[in-house]
């Protein structure tokens, strides 16, 4: 027969003596409190103190020591983890020491002799050296185990400085002064608010305003920096991590107030700040409930969903609960970590993980009629500009004919919407992988055309920060091995966005589709890649040129300096989001643009070497990288940003 019984807990030997300790001391507090409080009232003089007053303070004293420590006990004074007292163990103990005070004004009378009270100023005394003694007894250990882990790390310990004397502010400098783990010695304050200057939080001063940052860096020695001003705009953000980067530090900031779940401001919070922290502009804002409207509910199918793009697709639209999650990827390893992932952040979603090429129309076709996805995001594509342009073929097989078969599957078996990811290297494309993804935006509006009763789209965006094969994490990797850093060019601009951004405006732009519309992100201003470079190297507390060199390598096949988002012939026309954009659809005659693609197909598949002759045919806007000038595209670059900057002026 199983014993039930529950084990008896071990008898915690070290609880019982360090309460029995407190309890002895807490005693020879209260006597010692009586005894001083007479003798501060007549000036230490033993012999001026009359009986009448202390006689009745001796024989009410057991008493008052019981209450005491009855009150004491009920407060939970012996039940605390002084080692991380705060505000509510200080608060609990001088409320216990007021009420022990009223115990006596209650109990002394009881024990006066010859009418005689015990002078009032003897309770006030009293609960004031009750206070004093139970916060040194409490507080004194925190103060000692504080002062032995400095000693500890002073050696080791990491110089911070803080920029925010705000709550926030308050809230870190209090845990890491707390805390028994870390290693970080606070050494000074930063703040604009000059009426917080030469005040102090925790201790630590605030030393000035942003002006005396690099000043108080090499003053203090400083080894990192944290920003705790969560509610801080991106755009004043980069300002201040402008200045930050420069210092060698290491850089760490608070997430903005709305990331901030319930105003929870934590050590814990803290992250490293980023490259897209220094793009100065505010994060995308997306109207959800459109999003949500449209998805809710829905059966959905992406492709290439366990890429950068199609994994943070999957992530989003999961959470808008959706009827079913499909993701067809021909990686198995990428799509196995997505599934994992969903599995776990919504459990309670239907979700779908299929293998399978875009090349293969039969595979394509077996998923849409066994799974009827409501909605397509077609993500698959092959997208590394120099690679396509040693295997061009590959280029057209997968980005132009999977989104062929792909779309086709959509229409035979009648998909709401067709969502098709595009990219600004479609204009006026000089590379093969551009001219691609040209051609599937054509293969859009054409279909959209043929076959109505689904909504084919395309929107169009240009580099995502931190995708599969970007030039971040390759910077990363670069400054990591001690560099150098390689940059094609001193001039190649680049627009970019978050990936987290750029997927909900193509969530976005789906649920503003209604047929054909080629719809472009709004990216931003462009940015230079140099100054990315440099950028990260000093993030990662290095000096360009002396500790990280900067190599520039010349532009690689099919790169361009600068990169379009608009062709010369599309018009513009607003959304109701000012961040995306339409572009006007293009007159295409169908049945001369699917002969040629029957000729394409035929030529890729053949590993044709006029490959970009049949493509030339359909994009005439496709230069091909030998006819390229780069000199004009220099100059067509800097006379833009000449322009830029004449018009800030």
């Amino acid at each position: 027969m199983a014993d039930n019984r529950q084990t008896k807990k071990p008898f915690n030997y070290a609880k019982f003596w360090r309460r029995t300790a407190l309890i002895l001391y807490d005693i020879m507090s209260v006597i010692l409190s009586c005894a001083l409080a007479l003798l501060i009232r007549y000036e230490f003089h033993i012999a001026e103190v009359p009986e009448y007053f202390y006689v009745p303070v001796m024989r009410a004293m057991p008493l008052l020591v019981a209450v005491t420590i009855a009150i004491f006990w009920f407060l939970k004074l012996y039940n605390s983890l002084w080692a991380f007292a705060g505000e509510t163990e200080l608060q609990n103990l001088v409320i216990a020491c007021v009420l022990s005070g009223v115990a006596g004004v209650i109990i002394l009378p009881f024990f006066k002799i010859e009418q005689q009270a015990v002078p009032q100023s003897f309770h006030f005394m009293y609960v004031f050296l009750l206070i004093t003694l139970t916060f040194i007894s409490r507080f004194s250990y925190r103060f000692l185990r504080s002062m032995k882990h400095r000693n500890a790390n002073k050696n080791n310990s990491v110089s911070v400085m803080v920029i925010g004397a705000g709550e926030a502010g308050n809230i870190i400098i209090k845990e890491i002064l707390n805390s028994h783990y870390s290693t970080m010695n606070l050494k000074c304050i930063i703040d604009d608010s000059q009426e917080k200057w030469g005040r102090y939080i925790q201790g630590i001063k605030v030393v000035g305003g942003r002006d005396r940052i690099l000043e108080a860096a090499a003053e203090y020695d400083i080894d990192e920096i944290i920003i705790a001003i969560p509610s801080l705009s991106r755009q004043k953000l980069a300002g201040l991590l402008d200045i930050c980067k420069e210092t060698k530090c290491r850089l760490q900031v608070l997430p903005a107030i709305y990331q901030l779940v319930n105003g929870e401001v934590s050590v814990s919070k803290l992250r490293n700040v980023e490259v897209e922290d220094l793009l100065g502009r505010e994060p995308v804002r997306v109207d959800m409930d459109s999003i949500l409207g449209y998805v809710q509910g829905k059966t959905v199918l992406i492709t290439g969903g366990g890429g950068s793009i199609g994994s943070e697709l999957c992530r989003q639209i999961a959470a808008h609960h959706p009827g079913q999650l499909i993701i067809v990827d021909i990686y198995e390893n990428n799509a196995y970590d997505i599934q994992q992932e969903l599995k776990k952040t919504h459990p309670e979603m239907k979700l779908t993980v299929l293998i399978a090429s875009v090349r293969n129309a039969e595979r394509l076709n077996w998923i849409f009629k066994n799974y009827r996805p409501d909605i397509v995001y077609h993500a698959a594509a092959h997208k590394h500009v120099p690679l396509m342009e040693d295997s061009p073929c590959e280029a057209v097989k997968n980005n132009v004919f999977g989104t062929f078969n792909t779309a086709m599957a959509a229409a035979l078996y009648h998909t709401q919407r067709f969502v098709m990811i595009s990219t600004d290297k479609a204009v006026n494309p000089t590379n093969i992988m551009g001219a691609s993804k040209r051609i599937c935006e054509m293969i859009v509006q054409a279909f959209n055309s043929e076959y109505p009763d689904t909504n084919f789209v395309a929107v169009r965006f240009g580099n995502v920060l931190g995708s599969n094969g970007s030039v971040i994490p390759l910077f990363k990797k670069q400054i990591a091995a001690g560099g150098p850093v390689t940059v094609t060019d001193p001039n190649i601009i680049r627009y970019f966005m978050t990936i987290p951004e750029a997927v909900s405006l193509v969530l976005q732009a789906g649920a503003y589709a209604k047929g054909g519309e080629i719809f472009v992100l709004d990216m931003g201003k462009p940015v230079r890649i140099l100054d990315l470079a440099e950028n990260l190297i000093k993030l990662s507390g290095y000096k360009v040129g002396e500790d990280i060199r900067i190599e520039f390598t010349g532009l690689r096949p099919g790169e361009k300096l600068y990169e379009e988002m608009l062709m010369d012939e599309e018009g513009l026309r607003d959304t109701a989001n000012s961040q995306i954009h339409i572009g006007k659809p293009l007159d295409i005659d169908r049945d001369r643009f699917f002969s040629q693609l029957i000729e394409l197909k035929k030529a890729a598949y053949v590993e044709s070497p006029d490959i970009r002759e049949y493509v030339k045919a359909i994009v005439p806007t496709y230069k091909k990288n030998t006819e390229v000038n780069d000199t004009a595209i220099r100059e067509h670059a800097l006379e833009n940003r000449a322009n830029e900057n004449y018009a800030k002026q």
